[in-house]
């Protein structure tokens, strides 16, 4: 795990992945030049997510399956068509329909995360995941400010084409720099998807930290889905200004690297809780300091911190649990996310048309204690664990 491979693949997550949030800033633009509400234009962060959850489900896997550099390089070339696609199309139907297929085929971030898992050393494993997914997290948050800027410069599709010439760049690089892993599973597709259901049922720390990080991504859905029409009618934001604001939550990427040597010192567990707990409370600031920007600015950097944190110290715990099949593992905790998000999103759109900003927060607010109670659970039931295998030690010990 060279530091130039390390960069490359932070580089790769960042560029595919944020081709997930282009349309998000844009919604105003969008629902304007396709002669559509805002609500009905909130239905492409909905799609784009859904089809993000179908790709991690069908195709993620083939990361236990197939050799690897290949997969990505080959799913890279159809992300490429994918957003060229979206740039051109004529109508707000067939934006809707190509939404869908840019979020299948960006899923190259998820078949490169188990990888860099595959080649980093056990005890740096978390730190240099975390490297690698703060460069994911840095094209999720720096992708909102980027097309917003393209936008206002050049009009909103341009951020598709300039996405596809990317991706062409990206899948060259890859196919250049990745060494060769071919995976050890040698059944089919069908089978390697039947051990997909069958992890998520046999393995209770994947279900739990699943289900957490959906709800943490829920509350960033949240946030990020309806920020952009609370800046324009409560601030008289630009677009341009938009995308400024947008730079803020990059600060959020530095919580990767820092949640992945805590959860390489044995505190995941713990700091878990706590993210869990922050991104509630500044979902509720942002709800009732929504007249001040900087109020906004700050609960939304650390919002993404704790969502950030939260999930590399998930992916540290979950890695573990299986190396030989840490894609299909990666397939059960990313389909719970953004299938969490996707939802979120929907939800916001309807909350925000009738709530308003309020509306949105309070949705982002509850979700993340939804994930503590589940973590509190979690954390009870390994104590009684542990003190139930003590007693049956301590029986046990005379007798040997």
């Amino acid at each position: 795990m060279r530091r130039g491979l390390t960069f490359i693949l932070a580089v790769a997550c960042g560029l595919t992945v944020a081709n997930l949030y282009y349309s998000q800033p844009l919604l105003d633009l969008v629902s304007h030049d396709f002669g559509v509400s805002q609500g009905a234009a909130t239905v492409v962060v909905t799609l784009t997510q859904i089809g993000y959850a179908l790709g991690l489900l069908f195709l993620v896997p083939l990361g236990d399956l197939l050799e690897n550099r290949k997969l990505a390089v080959r799913l890279l070339f159809g992300t490429a068509a994918a957003v060229l696609l979206a740039g051109l199309a004529p109508a707000y139907s067939v934006f809707l329909i190509v939404a869908v297929l840019v979020g299948t085929t960006s899923v190259v971030a998820q078949v490169l995360m188990p990888l860099a898992a595959h080649l980093a050393p056990p005890e740096q494993r978390g730190a240099l995941v975390g490297k690698v997914m703060s460069g994911l997290l840095t094209g999720i948050l720096l992708a909102r400010t980027v097309s917003s800027f393209v936008a206002d410069l050049w009009g909103w599709r341009t951020i598709y084409f300039i996405s596809a010439g990317l991706m062409i760049v990206l899948a060259l690089v890859l196919r250049r720099m990745l060494p060769e892993r071919k995976p050890e599973h040698t059944a089919g597709y069908v089978s390697l998807l039947r051990t997909v259901g069958t992890l998520a049922r046999t393995e209770p720390a994947l279900r739990r930290r699943a289900f957490c990080q959906a709800m943490m991504f829920g509350a960033f859905t949240a946030y990020w889905t309806a920020i952009a029409y609370e800046l324009i009618s409560e601030h008289a934001f630009s677009q341009g200004e938009i995308a400024i604001f947008a730079l803020v939550g990059a600060g959020g990427a530095a919580a990767a690297p820092l949640g992945g040597r805590l959860a390489d010192r044995g505190w995941g567990q713990k700091a878990s809780g706590a993210a869990l707990a922050l991104a509630s409370l500044m979902l509720i600031l942002a709800a009732v300091g929504h007249r001040s920007v900087i109020i906004l600015a700050v609960a939304g950097v650390l919002l993404d911190f704790a969502v950030n944190s939260h999930q590399v110290m998930s992916q540290h715990e979950i890695y573990a649990l299986r190396g030989d099949a840490r894609a299909r593992i990666n397939t059960v905790f990313m389909t719970s996310v953004f299938t969490g998000g996707a939802i979120s999103s929907a939800l916001t759109g309807v909350l925000h048309a009738r709530y308003g900003w309020t509306g949105a927060c309070l949705l982002g607010a509850a979700l993340p204690l939804i994930g503590l109670a589940v973590w509190a659970r979690g954390r009870w039931t390994a104590r009684v664990t542990e003190t139930r295998n003590a007693e049956a030690a301590a029986e046990l010990a005379p007798s040997v």
